[in-house]
């Protein structure tokens, strides 16, 4: 280690043994009589570039000039400058004789000839990936004559090479030399090693060794005439042969060609100024140039230019250099937004210059910016995240998940903007899969215990969409607790129709999960209910959740009668979980103009409580003048069972031993404890006393009956007259009187003061008929919920 670091600090080292990098494969060509050599580095295999150089005489004017080169690399640096990274000389004895190689190790760079046969690049990406490169060259050549009055003496194209992100450096500083016009000795010192200059690059004063023309000449005369060379063998495809061909301008760009011609003046004295070609040539006046420039100095930029910038930059990244755009453009971008220098807006371009990459790709260069961006602070920069987070979240690791982005996500249920509550929701279609048993079940379904009492309507229907989603995750113990309570006890009772839809289709899209006891006494009784709802899409859902769960007792009935033909029931398959989820992409669409549920906007946005995602759910604030319809995309008939899965990770196992009909009843999805307590809000409260009825009364107290085919009831909005007065009115025919005798059914009727749900679980059904608006058992004694939801001030809670 002490010989490393000895190597490092002093340049050299004892030989090429002691040299801590692998030599690769060389490149077909390099500067002068260097080789270029691929390497790696023997501590982690990072990939660098080795030069090499040798003499068999230690005397040799070649490796003269070598040692100078790698002292002035070692201690010149700038941006577009080849980085110096170890050097070191070792000696090799071949029978008599012995030769001396001195190696210089530097950051991975490819000669720029090399480069440019294998970008391959045409027209107007070709001129302006040209001009990036020679902007950064002319820097660096202005650098070293303006700021350090030091010349280069033979800038070329094969002093130049190109790193991983394709940004040019120079290098071959062999014959790199301070020059001092008042001091004769500087001059000669610079000409000491003119003799490895091929002449076709060397000006008439340096081919004439004239140290007066050369001391009255300005530092850049010799490198600007050396900047011209590059430019001809650049756009010319060919090597200089000689000076001779520099008057050939024909593949000069006219936009250039008047700087060529002055970088190349026969007068030392006129030639341009590297610093005035920069400042004022139209060439580099381009949009690549442009780009590139705005984001290497965002830091010194305002809020609004950053923003204007980033919001015009996906367009104009279809418009650059592909692979500018990915190993240049990229990094920069990810580098801005991981250390705040970026807005928001930026995080749209990253992900769509990410889409251009391979999978491995994506994974290493963006992946890991868009993690840390979850712990931000910046409520834009969460809420874009969310926004497209079906771009990247397949991509994330359920460790990376679980660990890192469900922590920060889940902040986001407590947000008091209704906007950002709501996407956090639907991410968890996405995240959801990726979550632990342990993460589900001891944070994420308290979570959406309280949003399913949110005061925004559009959040409470969501919430019973992703639950229908996410229930194959579920470990069965939990699926019994809480499934059946969420959407009976809760959906079906919303005072918003689409709530109520949702219910329905969730427990049909989940039926494989129940068995034929909990249809028949707790899932039917809450359904057939709604066959006569205020809105005509929940009666049409209802009827067929109804058809469809008869279907399912039927063929229990033939299977345990042992005789499978005996009704000739050609039953389809019973819905999982494998289609739901086009369910809930596409399950909802709202009408109408958005209600007081919507006042609440988000912070960072003026769009109303809605995710901008094409592919989430889309459910709106409710209307104040006419009913909300859900219309479906939801096929009873196209259903296939699915066995319920079981926990195995043992975090479930408790649960799985539920089995009694009465702790079935008693032990609902709201067991589990909110997150934190708070007095629900008045507007709350009404929503959770509908919630706390029977679905019996919210059909008991019509005035007439409603027919199928009418929609002049579905848009009548009785006006309540007290608060404990049914929220739909009397709209439904009275309850027809019949003889039939109860089923000996043994009602629960003790209640664990430990279940904050077990109050308001739908009672065991009686089949003895009697009026509607008579409620019973449980839905007589509602009990304080403990769950709440942000104060939002409403006016209003109901949507009717």
């Amino acid at each position: 280690m002490f010989k490393f670091l000895k190597g490092v600090v002093g340049g050299s080292g004892s030989g090429l043994k002691d040299l801590p990098y692998n030599i690769g494969d060389p490149y077909p060509s390099a500067w002068g009589s260097w080789t270029h050599f691929r390497g790696t580095s023997k501590d982690d295999g990072s990939p660098v570039s080795i030069f090499s150089l040798s003499g068999s005489d230690a005397q040799d004017g070649h490796l003269a000039a070598g040692r100078n080169g790698v002292k002035r690399l070692r201690t010149v640096r700038h941006p577009n400058i080849l980085s110096f990274l170890h050097s070191t000389e070792a000696e090799t004895i071949d029978g008599s004789a012995s030769k001396i190689t001195i190696y210089i190790v530097t950051e991975p760079v490819m000669p720029l000839s090399e480069k440019i046969k294998e970008l391959c690049l045409e027209g107007t990406q070709r001129d302006e990936y040209y001009a990036w490169g020679l902007h950064q060259i002319a820097k660096a050549v202005s650098f070293l004559n303006n700021d350090c009055k030091l010349v280069h003496g033979n800038v070329c194209l094969a002093s130049v090479v190109v790193t991983s992100t394709l940004d040019w450096k120079l290098h071959a500083f062999d014959v790199l030399s301070e020059f001092d016009g008042n001091n004769e000795s500087s001059s000669g010192q610079m000409l000491q090693y003119a003799w490895l200059i091929g002449s076709q690059y060397k000006p008439m004063e340096l081919v004439k060794s004239d140290l007066s023309v050369i001391r009255k000449s300005p530092p850049c005369a010799i490198d600007s005439w050396g900047l011209g060379c590059l430019i001809y063998e650049l756009f010319s495809g060919l090597k200089l042969g000689k000076t001779e061909e520099l008057r050939n301008t024909a593949s000069i760009p006219k936009s250039l060609l008047p700087d060529y011609q002055r970088l190349l003046s026969s007068m030392p004295s006129r030639r341009l100024n590297t610093s005035k070609l920069i400042e004022n040539s139209e060439y580099f006046q381009n949009k690549l140039v442009d780009t590139i420039h705005f984001m290497e100095i965002l830091s010194l930029k305002d809020s609004v230019e950053k923003d204007t910038f980033f919001r015009k930059l996906p367009i104009l990244a279809e418009q650059l250099p592909r692979q500018i755009v990915l190993k240049k453009l990229l990094p920069l971008l990810a580098s801005a937004l991981e250390f705040g220098s970026a807005t928001a807006p930026a995080l749209t371009a990253l992900l769509k210059m990410g889409s251009w990459l391979s999978t491995e790709e994506f994974n290493a260069k963006v992946l890991p910016t868009i993690v840390k961006l979850f712990a931000s602070n910046d409520r834009a920069i969460r809420t874009g995240l969310l926004q497209h987070i079906d771009q990247f979240g397949e991509s994330l690791s359920s460790q990376m998940v679980d660990e890192q982005v469900y922590p920060h996500v889940a902040n986001g249920f407590n947000d008091t903007s209704a906007f950002l509550r709501e996407l956090t929701l639907k991410s968890m279609l996405v995240l959801a899969p990726k979550l632990s048993q342990r993460t589900i079940s001891g944070s994420l379904l308290k979570y959406l215990s309280k949003l399913q009492v949110d005061e925004e309507a559009a959040i409470r229907t969501n919430t019973t969409i992703l639950l229908g989603n996410i229930a194959s995750y579920l470990n069965e113990g939990t699926r019994k607790r809480v499934l059946i309570n969420a959407f009976t006890v809760r959906a079906l009772r919303d005072t918003f129709s689409p709530a109520r839809g949702a219910g329905i289709m969730a427990l049909c899209a989940t039926s494989g999960y129940y068995d034929s006891a909990e249809i028949a006494t707790r899932i039917l009784p809450n359904v057939i209910v709604l066959t006569v709802d205020p809105d005509s899409d929940v009666r049409l859902k209802s009827f067929q959740a109804v058809d469809q769960f008869l279907q399912i007792l039927k063929q229990n009935n033939e299977e345990m009668s042992g005789d499978t033909a005996a009704l000739g029931l050609n039953i389809p398959s019973l819905p999982g979980n494998a289609s739901l989820l086009g369910w809930a992409m596409s399950s909802l669409t709202l009408k109408g103009k958005p209600s007081e549920h919507g006042s609440s906007a988000p912070v960072s946005s003026n769009a109303p409580l809605a995710a901008t995602s094409s592919d989430s759910t889309l459910v709106e604030n409710p209307p104040t003048t006419s009913p909300i319809r859900v219309s479906s995309s939801f096929d009873l008939t196209e259903q296939h069972a699915t066995e319920s899965p079981t926990s195995t990770d043992g975090w479930g196992e408790v649960e799985n031993g539920i089995h009694d009909e009465d702790e079935n009843e008693k032990d609902g999805w709201d067991e589990l404890e909110p997150l934190e307590e708070s007095k629900p809000s008045p507007a709350l409260a009404n929503i959770q006393a509908a919630q706390k009825r029977p679905v019996s009364q919210i059909v008991s107290q019509t005035k007439r009956p409603i027919h199928s085919g009418s929609s002049s009831g579905s848009r009548s909005t009785p006006k309540p007259t007290k608060e404990d007065e049914d929220l739909w009115g009397s709209i439904a025919a009275p309850a027809p009187r019949t003889g039939s005798k109860p089923l000996k059914v043994k009602a629960s009727t003790t209640i664990d003061d430990d279940d904050p749900w077990a109050a308001i679980a739908s009672p065991a059904p009686m089949t003895r008929a009697k009026p509607l608006s008579a409620g019973r058992g449980r839905g007589n004694k509602p009990a304080a919920l403990k769950l709440g939801a942000q104060r939002i001030n409403r006016t209003s809670s109901t949507g009717i």
